[in-house]
């Protein structure tokens, strides 16, 4: 049975509203809305003190609100706790104990289901602060015996099946901000409290008038400072104030709001009447602008109920990461310092009321305490009393000039900026201090504040340029606080986290630390490192670039290094680390989770299929792994109906065939499935490849290299010559650099001539309508030396006829486009080219004069007249193989087929084997006895 609480709760504040109400009819006239919001506001605070579930409203990260909250825990010292925090995250609230504060909790999933899957991952944050409301709770709940916490918000998964979509969010809502810090990364971020308005010219209007630039400096100075020391009353009725005026004016619906409030009445009322708790022992900690919700649910006395809704499919896994102030306040768009001065403004605070914070018991970061201070009996409960009225009537109470702490800040901050490269001095002190108390006088303050002294330091102190890395805005965030960084324990980190902290222990370093740290691997000399090296490429392939850099030592098929050189920042990066541990046990199993990912995705292709393949050999040393991913690469090379990543392919299945053929074992049955199915698929996408506008030369350059490279191999696994031929018969190509691709391959099958090519090539070069495009053939010709590497020579002998004979007119108005075309599209084999220029020019300058292009000369070869066909076995072994006879004259530049002579032939080969009888015989016994062996 829940026993009621005795409080009274009349109407105390029927004065006040009557008050507000005949002023907002003197100041606009006649009855209206503004009456309207000071009255609700005032019914709103009512609502709020005269529930019997006692609410405590709090702002994040404020430190007034972590003040409030110590000193009426040591008062009331509740046996019940509810938070304004999702409910999944409270086993996570065990593991604080193991950190060093700031840290977040995080909900994150990968693989989701039932939300759209461009959502994916799902991140969800909750930072904590020691100066923050939520914390003290917490710590107070988790070391005091007999007091129970319970999160009461909805849970993660209802974050996002209420949220708007990803394309409303842009918009925050009114806890939930994306924010934009490497800490956090692109997690939807939860606070307890915002109160903020989204009133846009309320803002402005506040901002204006009260002489501030930003919301952090006016929520400072005119709700933190005054109400850092005051009474509880005082803080509630005012927090609540607050939080319903920013309600009031918010644009926008509030459906989302109202339903988390519906959520955290109807599961506190389900555990008061499951527990049989007295609410007079419970305290229900929420944001302050949920402490007056207008909702039927609201209040212990409602019946009204409320359906939740199941939870998505998606499996969610929890940890704890590190948080730091500076990515707070960019995931809630604080400015920058706010977090920092919040701190100091805490411990500040602290040291004035002579308070004593609670702490987790072995908290890492934390003042050890030689005792713990005992809880004081709880005070009776007092009648609450109109405290609005006199806090609104009386203008706040300003502290005095602190001129000591003032002057401290002045001579630190000259101190810093002297390490920092400025050219400060004492006098810089002096004005530092004198223009502090100037401004605060300017703003009607008597005390300056934190931003007074940022202000003046950056007017004394700032030069026309900053000499380091910081300025002297951020010098004075360091002088004040800081931007803290917390750490996640050991103990708190997931399995896969502890696993590669232990198996990189013979490392020696500290990898806790947030700076680099080198670390010299001797993998001759201690072979056991070798271990750590492997670990620490595969930490490379799965974490941020900068977590982990190789300075010496690489990693690839086939390739052992014998010495390495690392900088390691994994203590910068253990929010990346912990959440791999969301994702297996070991780091072997996470690579081998996202390499099936990554071929079983609806956009895999071929080239990724291949890469996961080289992946798998490189950094797991599967085969059995390999093998499975190779033959999903078969399936993709299949189904593939563009060729766009033809470069990607080709060079890849290179490098994978190059190691097959080193290690001694034979390719895979895959590889071989891949050749054939790429042979095939290659020849048939040819023609559409070449006509069409939106394929470019690289990608038919790629398919030809594919196909002329691998044919060997293609035909001896059964495929058939004869497609690749008529592929290229069928192709009719457009553009300058796919026309000078077809006749390469033309020419690597025999179907053009080199006399041909160059006679076409020299046409091209003697018509001036042709000229301007001349960039784009040479660029298909260069690019066709990949598939034809014999077309190097004749691409050198290209480009020196253009330099040598077209005149400056026509030459210099394309060089340039030339220049771009080339490194645009054949970059990479530039190298080639040069080289082989080398070979063809001579190397001297004397020999400059003397030299003869090798194209420049006429080769002729002289018929020798011949009576009478000889006879004899180099005749009849000639007759026996004519094919192979006729490739040979061919390439000597003898055209006509010998045999068509007759008896009496007197043709150019017949004279050239009569001359040179010793090579034909030689050649003619060697073709014997291969003959007799087969």
């Amino acid at each position: 049975m829940i026993v009621s609480d005795t409080r009274s709760t009349p109407n105390i504040f029927a004065a006040l509203r009557d008050q507000l109400a005949e002023a907002a009819v003197a100041f606009a006239g006649a009855p209206g809305a503004a009456g309207d919001i000071l009255a609700g506001m005032v019914d709103d605070v009512d609502r709020a003190l005269s529930e019997r579930l006692e609410i405590f409203p709090v702002c994040h990260h404020s430190p007034a609100s972590g003040l409030a909250m110590v000193r009426r825990l040591r008062d009331k010292q509740p046996s019940v706790i509810y938070l304004e925090l999702c409910e999944d995250l409270r086993p996570l609230l065990d593991e604080l104990r193991n950190c060093r504060l700031p840290v977040a909790l995080q909900a994150f999933a990968t693989d989701i289901e039932g939300f759209p899957a461009e959502w994916a991952p799902l991140s969800v944050v909750a930072p904590i602060t020691e100066s923050s409301a939520e914390y003290q709770a917490i710590a107070y709940a988790l070391d005091t015996p007999g007091v129970e916490l319970v999160l009461v918000d909805r849970s993660t998964d209802h974050v996002f099946q209420w949220a708007p979509g990803k394309a409303e969010s842009e918009i925050p809502a009114d806890d939930e901000q994306p924010e934009d810090d490497g800490l956090h990364g692109e997690a939807v971020g939860i606070e307890i409290g915002d109160l903020r308005p989204r009133f846009a010219e309320l803002e402005e209007h506040l901002l204006h008038h009260g002489k501030v630039r930003h919301w952090s400096e006016w929520w400072d100075q005119y709700v933190e400072q005054p109400l850092v020391d005051a009474d509880y009353d005082t803080y509630r009725q005012v927090m609540v104030m607050i939080g319903s005026l920013f309600r009031r004016l918010r644009r926008g619906g509030t459906v989302e709001d109202e339903d988390r409030e519906r959520y955290m009445w109807t599961r506190m009322r389900e555990h008061l009447a499951a527990g049989d708790i007295d609410p007079a022992q419970a305290l229900y900690v929420c944001g302050a602008a949920h402490a007056a919700s207008p909702v039927e649910q609201f209040g212990l006395d409602s019946d009204a109920p409320f359906e939740i809704s199941p939870r998505s499919a998606t499996k969610w896994h929890y940890g704890l990461i590190p948080s730091s102030h500076s990515a707070i306040e960019a995931q809630f768009g604080l400015a920058g310092g706010a977090v920092s001065i919040a701190a100091a403004t805490w411990a500040k605070g602290l040291r004035r009321g002579r308070l004593q914070s609670f702490q987790l018991e072995g908290q890492q970061g934390t003042k050890k305490r030689a005792k713990k201070p005992p809880l004081l009996p709880a005070a009776p409960e007092v009648e609450v009393t109109d405290q609005l009225s006199s806090f609104l009537s009386r203008p706040p109470a300003l502290d005095p000039l602190d001129e000591a702490e003032l002057l401290e800040w002045s001579v630190d901050i000259v101190r810093l900026a002297r390490r920092n490269g400025y050219l400060a001095s004492t006098a810089d002190a002096i004005a530092v201090f004198e223009t502090s108390i100037l401004l605060a006088g300017l703003r009607n303050r008597a005390r300056p504040t934190p931003y007074d002294f940022q202000d003046a330091a950056v007017t004394c102190l700032e030069k026309d340029r900053v000499p380091g890395r910081r300025d002297v805005r951020r010098l004075c965030e360091i002088l004040l606080g800081g931007d803290r960084v917390g750490q996640v324990g050991y103990a708190a980190l997931p399995p896969l986290a502890r696993d590669v902290l232990d198996r990189l222990e013979p490392l020696g370093l500290d990898l806790s630390r947030r700076t680099l740290q080198r670390a010299l691997l001797d993998l001759r000399a201690n072979p056991d490192l070798r271990r750590c090296s492997d670990l620490l490429w595969l930490l490379r392939r799965l974490l941020p670039q900068d977590a982990l850099r190789p300075i010496m030592g690489s990693r690839g098929l086939g390739e052992t290094s014998i010495q390495e050189s690392w900088d390691i920042g994994l203590g910068k990066y253990q929010r990346s680390l912990v959440e791999l541990g969301y994702e297996g046990v070991s780091v072997e199993q996470v690579l081998e989770q996202r390499l099936r990912r990554a071929v079983a995705a609806p956009d895999a292709t071929a080239a990724i299929a291949l890469g996961a393949v080289e992946d798998a050999l490189v950094y797991l040393g599967s085969v059995r792994l390999a093998d499975e991913l190779g033959n999903r690469a078969v399936e993709l090379l299949a189904a593939e109906r563009t060729v766009d990543d033809a470069p990607a392919v080709l060079r890849r299945i290179r490098v994978l065939l190059n190691y097959f053929r080193s290690i001694g074992d034979g390719l895979p049955a895959w590889c071989e499935r891949f050749v054939t199915a790429g042979y095939a698929h290659y020849c048939t996408l040819l023609p559409t490849a070449f006509a069409a506008e939106e394929t470019g030369p690289a990608q038919v350059a790629a398919m030809l290299g594919f196909l002329f490279g691998m044919e060997n191999l293609a035909l001896s696994l059964g495929c058939d010559h004869t497609q690749l031929e008529l592929a290229v018969l069928q192709s009719h190509p457009e553009t300058p650099a796919k026309v000078a691709l077809l006749w390469a391959a033309r020419f690597q099958l025999g179907m053009l001539t080199m006399a041909e090519l160059r006679e076409r090539c020299d046409s091209m070069l003697a018509n001036p309508l042709v000229l301007p495009t001349v960039p784009q053939y040479v660029s298909g010709f260069v690019q066709a030396i990949d598939p034809a590497p014999a077309l190097k020579p004749f691409v050198v002998e290209l480009l020196s006829k253009a330099f040598g004979t077209l005149p400056d007119a026509v030459l210099l108005p394309w060089l340039p486009k030339l220049i771009t075309t080339l490194k645009d599209q054949a970059g990479e084999l530039i190298p080639g080219l040069v080289r082989e220029a080398g070979r063809t020019f001579p190397g001297t300058l004397p020999a400059v004069d003397a030299f003869v292009p090798p194209w420049s000369v006429e080769f002729t070869t002289v018929a020798t007249p011949v009576v009478a066909a000889p006879r004899g076995p180099v005749t009849e072994l000639l007759a026996a193989h004519p094919a192979a006879c006729d490739a040979l004259a061919g390439l000597l530049g003898i055209e006509g087929g010998w045999q068509d002579a007759g008896p009496a032939g007197n043709h150019e080969l017949t004279g050239l084997l009569e001359r040179f009888p010793a090579t034909a015989t030689a050649l003619a016994t060697r073709l014997a006895a291969s003959a007799a062996r087969s």
